[in-house]
């Protein structure tokens, strides 16, 4: 339109003012400048501005032609909506009275055509009244179908009421509500009833509420397509209010004294056993206040001066159950409780059972509790062991009419005191010296551990840790400022009792000379060890002699000598053997009665085989084995091999053997001249020499020299003869274990 104008205006002008040749070139340059000047009385800014007329319009041919060319261009018409008119949003309120349901439905839409429009509104309803927001509605009836008539375009908002009739069926009820075909369908339902199950055929149920008698019920609807609204009615009759209602009840409470506050946990069962409750009322003790209440029957809740109001779910259910948790605080240290317990009202016979658990360390005593019977905690119903905490007293109860039962309680607390962590119960420490000073040390600690996450170890000045194993498993020791550290398992992890912790480590002292004075110690460990065993092994070209020390020698422990005699073979029976902590004793006799000296003991454990002789009393005693599964095997020549298996856990055990005949026919010949026993070699007071100035070392020892050879990364002159010497300390607490000695050539 603004072309065609302009065009117009230009032969309008064309027509008063005299057009100047453009076709020269002084005026195509000119208009390459400026294609366009419309002005009258203004000079152009052109090489020819000098030759043109004042109030005249210079165009070139090109610029003409595109102007005529638009000039004759049509303008494009708008395109048409593809609807009439829509509509946006239908809020629809009902309320059931009697025997209809009513509604009132607000419409907003819009028409987009000009001229008058049938606009369809709502099919299937039956119509009590339709207005516009600013005057009557003009209504067209099709069939069911309701449609208005407005004059477009414009935006609208009308109103309708309609009514539905009310379908009745035994136990329920019904109505079709007719859904206008908006943008958007909500409704607000209004129904009869404390609590009735409403459902709708179409759409979703978004918010329930009920007050006064009752229901209410926000939900959005399916546009365009009817929905049935039913929900549960109780048909009331003459004789039905004289039903009376009757319960029972069995209340289970937990109190948990704690520091700072008393907590109440009751589980309540209630047995409907005539009549349809809808709510139950539950009477709260004084002085709490109601933390929770829950139970799969619960619909509402309503507190009011000390009472709980329980609406139910369902009113013909037989069996209910709520959990109550209350809470009220009280001051520190020990004080006086008097508590009531929660009940139900209205309840013809109710049982019940308490259980009272603290937090820390305190003592409860009762002087007295009205209408309570103290029982063994043991006679407690498995509910009131939730927490898996001690239970300090229990009581049970019937509550009769008017006797309300209440419990006093005197709770003395004690103030906390230190618990060990972890304890050691036998630390055993094995020490190989060589000619050179450099001593190899293996110290294996029995543990039992709750809550300790390390073990700390102060290595002597110069030792180097080579390996740590936990359990039987290979673990990275940490260092620290303070000394290394050693992983440990916790309580409630793998294993669960007692566990080795086991680590190695090399120090190099002074060499040894001709004669002198050797020093040497333990590492500190951070737990207290119940029993600390040090076995020395001293090169054999040496003597020690004159230890000092704060250990004790083992001998006069009575828990040496038992693994010397049975290595040397002696088994004469004025050798007694001294069996000590940490052995395996017994007797092998045969079916008679009769002692079997010379039967072959073998004992087996971890991959560890030792082999003993019995002596000529049929006694044998292993030692320095282990913990583990140990089997033992008994072999005889002429009698069957006995074997035994059992849990050895360091604790001295007795086990006897009982060997029975082959069978097997042998003929024995009887030569004139018998082997040679060693008893016949070594006379009686060289066994004597030799037990009492060559122990013997024991499976420790044989242990960490095969350690050395194959395992750990160090390479020592490992001695394979020496002297053993045996100590042993009780109660050790995170403090060094030293000894000295003096030494000289053999």
């Amino acid at each position: 339109m603004g072309t065609r104008v302009l065009v117009n205006r230009l032969k309008h002008r064309f027509s008063q003012f005299r057009v100047l040749p453009c076709f020269s070139v002084a005026v195509v340059r000119c208009c390459s400048v400026a294609a366009l000047c419309l002005s009258v009385g203004l000079p152009c800014p052109s090489a020819a501005q000098e030759r043109t007329v004042p109030g005249t319009v210079t165009l070139s041919r090109t610029d003409y032609d595109r102007l005529l060319d638009l000039a004759a261009r049509r303008p494009r018409e708008p395109e048409p909506a593809p609807v009439p008119a829509a509509l946006t949003r239908a809020d629809v309120r009902v309320r059931v009275e009697g025997n209809a349901a009513r509604a009132t439905a607000t419409l907003e839409g819009q028409v987009f055509h000009t001229g008058v429009v049938k606009v369809p509104l709502v099919h299937g309803a039956t119509l009590l009244d339709a207005r516009l927001a600013d005057g009557p509605l003009p209504l067209v009836t099709d069939g069911k179908s309701h449609s208005a008539l407005l004059a477009g375009p414009t935006s609208f908002a009308a109103t309708l009421e309609w009514a539905s009739p009310l379908e009745a069926a035994p136990g329920h009820a019904s109505f079709l509500l007719p859904v206008p075909n908006a943008g958007s369908a909500t409704a607000v339902i209004d129904v009869p009833g404390g609590n009735p199950d409403v459902r709708l055929s179409r759409g979703l149920i978004v918010g329930r509420t009920s007050a006064g008698g009752r229901t209410i019920v926000e939900a959005t609807l399916d546009p365009g397509s009817p929905v049935r609204v039913s929900w549960s009615v109780r048909e009331t009759s003459a004789a039905a209010p004289g039903r009376a209602v009757r319960l029972l009840s069995d209340v289970k409470t937990v109190l948990t004294i704690g520091d700072a506050d008393v907590r109440l946990f009751s589980l309540v069962d209630v047995t409907v056993v005539t009549g349809e409750p809808a709510s139950l009322d539950i009477r709260l003790p004084a002085a709490y206040e109601l933390a929770s209440l829950s139970g799969p029957s619960v619909d509402r809740t309503e507190e009011k001066a000390g009472v709980v109001t329980v609406g139910l779910a369902s009113s013909t259910q037989r069996q209910h159950q709520l959990a109550i948790v209350l809470e009220r605080s009280h001051g520190p240290g020990s004080f006086r409780l008097e508590t009531e317990l929660p009940s139900v009202a209205g309840s013809q016979r109710e049982t019940g059972e308490i259980a009272v658990e603290g937090l820390g360390t305190m003592e409860v005593a009762s002087p007295g509790s009205a209408g309570l019977r103290r029982i063994d905690v043991r006679e407690t119903s498995p509910v009131l062991w939730r927490t898996g905490r001690p239970l300090l007293a229990a009581y049970r109860y019937q509550r009769g009419p008017g006797n309300p039962p209440s419990l006093a309680l005197d709770v003395t607390r004690f103030a906390d005191a230190a618990v060990l962590a972890a304890v050691a119960e036998r630390a055993v420490a094995t020490t190989l010296m060589t000619s050179q000073g450099r001593m190899l040390t293996e110290i294996t600690l029995r543990i039992r551990n709750r809550a300790q996450p390390f073990l700390r170890v102060v290595l002597p000045q110069g030792a180097t840790m080579l390996s740590v194993e936990v359990a039987g498993q290979p673990a990275p020791p940490a260092t620290a400022p303070d000394g290394m550290r050693v992983p440990l398992l916790r309580s409630g992890f793998r294993p669960g009792g007692p566990y080795d912790v086991s680590f190695v480590y090399v120090h190099a002292g002074p060499p040894f000379a001709k004669k002198g004075e050797m020093e040497m110690a333990l590492p500190r460990m951070d737990l207290p060890i119940a029993l600390v065993e040090w076995e020395l092994f001293v090169p054999d070209r040496f003597r020690a002699d004159r230890f000092r020390g704060d250990l004790l020698p083992a001998a006069l422990t009575g828990a040496s000598g038992t693994s010397e005699i049975v290595a040397l073979g002696l088994t004469d029976r004025n050798v007694k053997y001294v069996v000590g902590t940490g052995t395996i004793s017994g007797r092998v006799v045969d079916a008679s009665g009769a002692v079997l000296p010379g039967t072959t003991i073998v004992a087996e454990v971890a991959g560890q085989r030792q082999s003993v002789i019995a002596n000529a009393n049929g006694e044998y005693v292993v030692s320095g084995l282990p913990s583990g599964a140990v089997t033992i095997t008994g072999e005889l020549a002429g009698f069957r091999s006995v074997q035994h298996s059992l849990d050895y856990d360091q604790r001295s055990r007795r086990l006897d053997f009982a060997m029975e005949s082959s069978g097997l026919t042998e003929s024995v010949t009887v030569r004139a001249e018998s082997p040679r026993t060693r008893d016949e070699v070594i006379r009686r007071e060289d066994r004597e020499k030799i037990v009492e100035q060559q122990p013997v070392p024991s499976l420790n020892v044989q242990s960490l020299q095969r350690r050395v050879a194959g395992v750990l990364p160090v390479r020592m002159d490992v001695p394979r003869a020496g002297t053993s010497h045996r100590f042993v300390r009780p109660l050790v607490l995170d403090e060094p274990t030293a000894v000295s000695f003096r030494y000289r050539t053999r």
